[in-house]
């Protein structure tokens, strides 16, 4: 992969933002003291006089953007994801969630590959947390040119929206003149009909080197990227399910709320199907060089292909 293109999405957010900005003169920036790393900085620096630094004060930066919603503006509002989701939770369901207002929450930093910032820091439970907000779209996106395109979606979704980008500089591998991103569809990358890998963020390269060690195997897997978590893409699931028989899922989230217990509801409910889950297994993170953390919690393409080989038997 060393001639392929890698970008953060933290910096495709920050990217997407600012172009944003020049169409629309209603979107608005807030951050919590960390615009560098969130990458608002780019949007500062063009429109600083729509970025507004509310300090390490999130839940009142949270109300505040709430407030501009309220005015007719479209705020994105800015941190990492363990203040955004975490920290602020009760401002998020309480002044944005429940009167529903037009606010989007552009969380940086998510997963296991934040790296050495340590377990503090090393958010995996903003999935749950965000999906169990009722009206609330989550989103997490895979690469720097489905992040742009998910930005632009969210901006004119009417309603409150989460997306998580990551630290770490990941593969580009959508192509950005056939690409068409919709709030609510995943997309499948490779056909198969012995397993189904669903994956999102970080994890899709990772669910397309897998799929490419199955196949080597002589198993043929489907690798599907599901970047909305919330609404889940139902049809797309249950025809997976129908077709391979067996699922893997992949996220860099804790297994309990995230994108595998979606998947597993929709299909306990309407397409019983064996499942294996791969992702940060109801434990903390811990202070590391991100590629290593991913081996040492069993978040690889080698991991993946051995979940789906278990199941394939």
């Amino acid at each position: 992969m060393a001639d392929v293109k890698k970008i953060a999405t933290r910096d495709s957010y920050g990217n997407a933002l600012t172009a944003l900005a020049a169409e629309h003169e209603d979107l608005v920036v807030f951050d919590a003291d960390l615009a560098g790393a969130t990458k608002t900085a780019v949007f500062k620096k063009a429109y600083p006089d729509r970025h507004f630094d509310c300090g390490i004060a999130e839940g009142n930066m949270m109300a505040a953007a709430a407030g501009a919603s309220a005015m007719g503006l479209v705020p994105f509002v800015s941190s990492f994801a363990m203040f955004a989701a975490g920290r602020a939770f009760e401002q998020i369901r309480n002044s944005i969630g429940y009167p529903h207002l037009n606010v989007k929450i552009g969380a940086t930093h998510g997963g296991i590959s934040v790296g050495e910032d340590g377990a503090s820091h090393q958010c995996c439970e903003d999935f749950a947390l965000m999906r169990s907000i009722p009206g609330m779209v989550v989103l997490s996106p895979s690469d720097d040119v489905e992040a742009r395109a998910a930005v632009k979606a969210a901006y004119e979704h009417k309603g409150p929206v989460y997306l998580r980008f990551g630290r770490l500089a990941v593969p580009v591998f959508h192509d950005e003149a056939t690409f068409r991103f919709q709030i609510g569809k995943g997309e499948v990358l490779r056909e198969g009909t012995d397993v189904a890998i669903i994956a999102n963020g970080l994890l899709v390269n990772e669910a397309v080197q897998a799929g490419e060690l199955l196949a080597q195997a002589g198993i043929q897997a489907r690798v599907i990227n599901l970047c909305t978590i919330k609404p889940l893409d139902e049809e797309l699931v249950l025809q997976a399910a129908r077709d391979c028989k067996r699922v893997v899922t992949c996220e860099e989230h804790s297994i309990i709320g995230g994108l595998g217990e979606a998947v597993c509801a929709l299909l306990a409910e309407r397409c019983p199907t064996p499942v294996r889950r791969v992702g940060v297994r109801d434990t903390f993170g811990c202070s590391g060089p991100a590629a290593q953390l991913l081996e040492k919690f069993g978040l690889t393409a080698k991991d993946i292909a051995a979940a789906a080989k278990e199941l394939c038997g």
